[in-house]
C-alpha cells in the first residue's frame, strides 16, 4: 500500500493576512519512484516572508504558487527510499522542490546533500548554515561591503537574518544599530550578540533614536522590513551609504506597489546605492558562506535562535508569527522526527 501524504494545498490567494480558508491540508498517496527519484520525508519546513509573497499574484522573483498547488516552501529531510545512484536511504538533504508536505517525490538532480557535523543541531541547517545564513552574508558583504569604523542599522534585528548580519558586520569591525520589536529582544542584541546600540521600534521614536545613535549618518542599512521604518533609516543615510535591500515584509500583506522611500532624491543628491538581492541568486557560491559561517561558529562568534513549532497541521499559524514578531530567530516547522 503507498505512503500517505499530508500537503497544505493553496485554495485562494490571501486578502490581506492569510485566513484558516485560504490553505487545506490534504492526504494523498505517494505515488511510486522513477528512475533518478527519491523519496524524502521532510523532517524541518521553513517559514519565511516570502511564504507570503509566493501566495500573492504580484510581481515576484519566482512565479506565484498556482490555486490548488501545494504551497512552496523550502524542508530539510531524510531520504525513505531511492531508486538514484547519488542518494542513500538514510541521506540528509534538502529537495529543491519541497513544500508544506510531508513526503517530497523528487529527482536527484533537484536535490542537494547536507553534510552534517557532529555537535551542530540539524535545525541549524535551515538557519545560519543555510539560506537564512548566506542571505546575511551575501547582502552584507557583496552590498553594504562594511569598512572598519562605517555604522550600519539594520532592521528587524532580531529575526533569524538581521541577527547573524550584525555580528558578521561586528567581526568586520563596523559598528551596528539594530531595530527590533520589544526590550527582551533589544536586550539580546546588545548584552549577547554585540551590538553597539538597539532601538526598540515598538516603544521608541525610531526617527528620534536614530538621531541619538547615529549622530554622524548611517552608512548601511541592511533592510529586511521597509514601509516607515525604511523611511527613517533612508532620510539618514550618509554620502556614498549602501543599502542592501533583503526585504519589505511590513507591505506583505497588503494590496498594490509596495512604497519606496519618500524622498527618492536622496539617491542622486547623496551618491546612494541601493540593490536589491534573493539569496538564490547566490547559490553557486554558497560553499564561500558556508566556510566562512562555519569558521565563526567554531570559534563562537556567531550566534543564533531556532523557533520550532511542532507539527504540519500548525503551518499556516506558524507563518503569521513572522508578521506578529512573535517568534524568536529562525521559524520552522517540525513535520516529523530526526533520523
Amino acid at each position: 500500500m503507498a505512503q500517505m501524504n499530508r500537503q497544505w494545498v493553496l485554495n485562494n490567494r490571501p486578502d490581506g493576512a492569510v485566513a484558516a480558508t485560504d490553505l487545506t491540508l490534504k492526504e494523498a498517496p505517494v505515488r511510486p519512484l522513477a528512475d533518478g527519484e527519491i523519496l524524502v520525508r521532510n523532517i524541518y519546513l521553513s517559514l519565511d516572508p516570502t511564504n507570503r509573497l509566493w501566495m500573492s499574484d504580484r510581481e515576484q522573483y519566482l512565479p506565484p504558487v498556482g490555486i490548488g498547488d501545494v504551497m512552496r516552501g523550502g524542508t530539510i529531510g531524510v531520504v525513505e527510499e531511492s531508486r538514484s545512484s547519488r542518494f542513500a536511504a538514510g541521506d540528509i538533504v534538502m529537495p529543491g522542490d519541497a513544500g508544506w508536505q510531508l513526503y517530497t517525490v523528487t529527482h536527484e538532480k533537484m536535490t542537494s546533500r547536507v553534510r552534517t557535523v557532529p555537535g551542530v543541531p540539524l535545525t541549524a541547517y535551515m538557519s545560519v548554515l543555510g539560506s537564512t545564513g548566506m542571505t546575511a552574508y551575501f547582502g552584507l558583504l557583496d552590498i553594504c561591503d562594511p569598512k572598519e569604523g562605517e555604522t550600519l542599522v539594520v532592521s528587524a534585528a532580531a529575526g533569524a537574518v538581521g541577527s547573524i548580519v550584525g555580528q558578521i558586520a561586528k567581526i568586520k569591525g563596523a559598528r551596528i544599530v539594530g531595530i527590533a520589536g520589544g526590550e527582551a529582544k533589544c536586550r539580546w542584541l546588545t548584552n549577547e550578540l554585540g551590538f553597539d546600540a538597539a532601538i526598540d521600534y515598538k516603544n521608541e521614536d525610531v526617527g528620534a533614536a536614530l538621531d541619538r545613535h547615529c549622530p554622524d549618518a548611517i552608512d548601511m542599512n541592511f533592510e529586511n522590513v521597509g514601509g516607515p521604518i525604511m523611511d527613517a533609516v533612508f532620510s539618514r543615510m550618509a554620502k556614498h551609504g549602501r543599502m542592501a535591500l533583503c526585504g519589505m515584509i511590513s507591505g506583505y500583506n497588503a494590496d498594490g506597489p509596495l512604497a519606496g522611500p519618500t524622498d527618492f532624491g536622496q539617491v542622486l543628491m547623496k551618491r546612494l546605492t541601493i540593490r536589491g538581492f534573493i539569496v538564490i541568486d547566490y547559490f553557486p557560491r554558497a560553499r564561500e558562506a558556508i566556510a566562512d559561517l562555519s569558521q565563526w561558529i567554531a570559534e563562537g562568534r556567531i550566534r543564533w535562535k531556532d523557533h520550532v513549532v511542532d507539527g504540519i497541521e500548525n503551518a499556516p499559524s506558524a507563518l503569521e508569527r513572522l508578521f506578529t514578531g512573535n517568534h524568536d530567530g529562525k521559524l520552522m516547522v517540525k513535520i516529523s522526527p530526526e533520523p
